[in-house]
């Protein structure tokens, strides 16, 4: 399944990352609709969830995220919805981890 976030704030240091596999940091902006895939081996086992998917988050509770490869770009998002089929566009998606 995915589920779309809307990007509420990101930290300074996304737009400064510059290692070739990590470019995709400069293109997060606030306000941007982002979708985000959970696929094993990141889903649990025992929820067939995926943690940090904002399953009890409703209305606009504020959720934190990290990107994997550089801890310094960090942020907070709010849950739009889940999807059960994915259909996420090639730019603005994400898995996981």
């Amino acid at each position: 399944y995915c589920v779309e976030f809307r990007t509420e704030s990101l930290s300074q240091h996304c737009a400064l990352e510059a290692r070739p596999y990590a470019r995709w940091m400069r293109y997060l902006r606030e306000g941007h609709t982002v979708c985000v895939a959970c696929q094993p081996p990141a889903m649990s086992t025992a929820t067939q969830r995926c943690s940090g998917d904002g399953h009890n988050a409703h209305g606009d509770k504020i959720l934190h995220w990290e990107a994997i490869g550089n801890s310094q770009c960090q942020g907070t998002w709010k849950k739009i919805r889940q999807l059960e089929h994915c259909s996420c566009p090639l730019v603005h998606s994400f898995i996981f981890t």
